[in-house]
């Protein structure tokens, strides 16, 4: 498996192309979503992020409840999937992040909440002093459908404590997401490429997450996310190259076969690279990203959301049928 990176860029799409068009024909998905990033302020101090500030920096913000509420209904209205994800906050309670999924349903109650990576699980679940399953339990009752696939970043130990020595271990990763899996709770995986892991890291990143994926069934897609170095400690080094992003989302699609849905994020790559992708095993442009924070605070210069035409008319000037799709890939609209 080390070796498919060593492939030619060609021979690689052809391969991920077959794979995607097994499952999924020529189709190419969205959905309309809204992110609330909730609060930038963070315990935690991982070196790759430019998005963290602490309690009491003069630029650090944090949502209270009602304005989470004002906030979706007037930039949100027409979206189906709701978004949330933030820093680790010193001072919250878990039964304000628990009121906060209440309010969101019981204020929009069509929409799809998509919550909480496994780290900030994995915080919650240490400040109340509970299981993260008693953690999961309590949000899923109030609220949350689905949970994104960030933290993951890379699995390998060294370069996790050179990248973010704080954070969860990718092993305690992968346990918050098979216990969210277990308690009927689908997830996204993630993994940051591009900082200072080798190509052998990963491919054994995207092995753990399709060992898992056997064991339980609960990804429901991957999301390969370049890293952006500038405002970090690595702010030197160069990003990813085109085709580097272009390769890491093909052996993606290769050794996750298990995995319904690859993700090119055009937030992270670029309308334009992000088009070009779908033709490198990916099938999902992941949606209309209104108002995401955490990438652009790196330095992305991308644009800030995408209307529902401007995602269909990528789409089709790259060969492909727009569909569509709520937070579970059922179609809501062919275009």
């Amino acid at each position: 498996m080390s070796t498919l990176f060593d492939k030619e860029l060609f021979e690689l799409a052809d391969e991920a192309m077959l794979i995607k068009r097994r499952l999924w024909g020529d189709d190419v998905f969205f959905v309309d979503n809204l992110h609330v990033n909730y609060t930038d302020i963070c315990v935690s101090h991982c070196r790759f992020c430019a998005f963290a500030k602490g309690e009491w920096d003069d630029d650090s913000y944090e949502m209270d409840i009602p304005g989470i509420i004002d906030y979706i209904g007037s930039k949100g209205k027409s979206v189906s999937e709701i978004h949330v994800v933030g820093g680790l906050h010193p001072s919250q309670p878990l039964d304000f992040y628990v009121n906060m999924l209440s309010e969101i349903k019981r204020n929009f109650p069509e929409k799809t909440i998509k919550a909480f990576s496994a780290v900030e699980i994995d915080y919650f679940s240490k400040l109340a002093s509970v299981s993260v399953e008693k953690v999961l339990l309590k949000l899923k009752k109030a609220g949350l459908e689905m949970m994104p696939g960030g933290g993951a970043e890379i699995f390998n130990p060294d370069v996790r404590k050179q990248i973010c020595p704080e954070k969860i271990s990718g092993d305690r990763w992968l346990e918050i997401m098979e216990t969210a899996h277990n308690n009927g709770i689908k997830t996204n995986a993630t993994m940051l490429f591009g900082h200072l892991e080798s190509k052998g890291d990963r491919i054994e990143h995207l092995e753990k997450i399709r060992d898992l994926q056997e064991k339980t069934g609960g990804f429901v897609a991957f999301i390969p996310l370049e890293f952006h170095p500038e405002n970090t400690f690595l702010s030197h080094k160069q990003p990813p190259t085109g085709v580097d992003d272009l390769k890491t989302i093909a052996v993606s699609r290769i050794v996750l076969e298990n995995v319904p849905h690859i993700k090119a994020y055009w937030v992270m790559l670029g309308v334009k690279l992000a088009q070009i992708a779908l033709y490198f095993g990916a099938d999902d442009l992941d949606g209309t990203v209104i108002k995401e924070n955490i990438t652009y605070a790196a330095g992305k210069k991308s644009e800030r959301a995408l209307s529902l035409n401007d995602l269909t008319s990528m789409i089709k000037s790259a060969g492909f049928n727009p569909v569509e799709r709520d937070s579970f890939y059922n179609a809501v609209k062919r275009y």
